[in-house]
């Protein structure tokens, strides 16, 4: 019977052996040209799930299961099955529960400082290999629907012209409260001073509140020069409905008591007072001269300026206790593009911001 002996042993009979049984010569062959088997990495074999580190991250930074399952678009459940197997892998608790949040221990602080700046480090690095790829940046820009239509819009031109090698990822909401899971923009427009956490915010503007219409709808009705003539005439309203404002909401109602004006003794054969919570509606009807619109100074200013838009009358409404901010995430501190952005909208906006001062 044939004996077979060690594979390790037939693996390192020299090749020139061999050869002598071959018509052709062969070239001699160092042992160690031939392939090893590795020895496994214990380093490797005893890290844990990547996976479940990176659940084990973000449920630490939000400190709530279903605010991480939320920001990874998995289950709650998901995220509560790849901490307790990670938990079991380290044979530590990583958590304490308190109610539906939950709070590092000891342990679990030991273990984010080390993954944490793991991470951020891997993000970076594979960022840097992205942009060396794509020569474009995106950057994600959060804001409302006017401000993107009114202000943004006209502006961007400007923008790319100075950044070629950036892009915008724009969306636009009124609810800035309640986002779409795993959204996270890298800046907001907003009204709110604190957006959540891991931002932070530069004042921009006051808001600067006026009645505008267009130069012929003042023409036909010259009566809007009074302020009881714009309450009598068409008025074009902007309704709070839908709208996730957490300051002040300014409508006609407001802006005319304010001015020691009663919209309810409003004449009864005025025409028609239209309410909508679309803003760039109502400025599109004030532009074809179908009533007067409350304008906001820093969305209807150029309009003004460009002699599309009017005011009627000199009064206005300065709610000085009140900014419009941007809002920065402080990942993307190191994100040159998002820092570019940020610095440009801010060097915008800061005439209105001394002008306000």
């Amino acid at each position: 019977m044939l004996r077979r002996g060690p594979l390790i042993h037939w693996l390192w009979v020299p090749v020139r052996a061999l050869s002598q049984h071959k018509a052709a010569p062969t070239q001699d062959l160092n042992p160690t040209d031939m392939v090893r088997h590795s020895e496994p990495d214990q380093t490797l074999i005893k890290m844990p799930s990547l996976r479940a580190v990176k659940v084990f991250v973000a449920a630490a930074k939000y400190q709530n299961f279903t605010r991480a399952a939320e920001a990874l678009c998995v289950t709650q459940a998901a995220v509560s099955r790849q901490i307790r197997e990670l938990e079991t892998y380290l044979g530590a608790e990583l958590f304490t529960r308190v109610g539906r949040a939950v709070e590092l221990t000891v342990a679990g602080s030991i273990f984010f400082d080390a993954v944490q700046l793991s991470f951020v480090n891997i993000s970076q690095a594979a960022e840097r290999i992205r942009s060396n790829i794509n020569p474009k940046h995106v950057v994600t820009l959060c804001c409302s629907p006017a401000f993107a239509a009114l202000w943004l819009g006209p502006r961007m031109p400007k923008f790319f012209e100075q950044n070629p090698d950036i892009d915008i990822n724009l969306v636009t909401t009124q609810n800035f409260l309640s986002m779409e899971p795993g959204v996270r923009p890298d800046i907001y427009i907003t009204k709110l001073g604190k957006i959540q956490a891991g931002y932070s915010c530069h004042p921009l503007n006051h808001d600067v509140v006026y009645p505008v219409c267009s130069p012929q709808y003042l023409a036909q009705h010259p009566q809007l020069a009074t302020l009881e003539g714009i309450r009598d005439g068409s008025l074009l309203n902007l309704s709070p409905y839908g709208r996730s404002q957490v300051a002040e909401h300014v409508d006609w109602n407001v802006w005319l008591a304010f001015h020691d004006v009663d919209l309810k003794s409003r004449a009864s054969t005025a025409p028609h007072f239209f309410n909508a919570n679309d803003y760039n509606l109502l400025v599109q009807l004030a532009l074809s001269s179908q009533g007067v619109a409350l304008g906001w100074h820093h969305l209807v200013g150029p309009l003004v300026n460009q002699g599309l838009l009017v005011r009627p009358v000199e009064q206005q409404l300065v709610l000085k206790d009140t900014f419009h901010f941007l809002a920065f995430n402080e990942d993307k501190e190191h994100d040159a593009s998002c820092r570019r952005l940020r610095d440009w909208l801010l060097a915008e906006f800061q005439p209105l911001l001394t002008a306000a001062t």
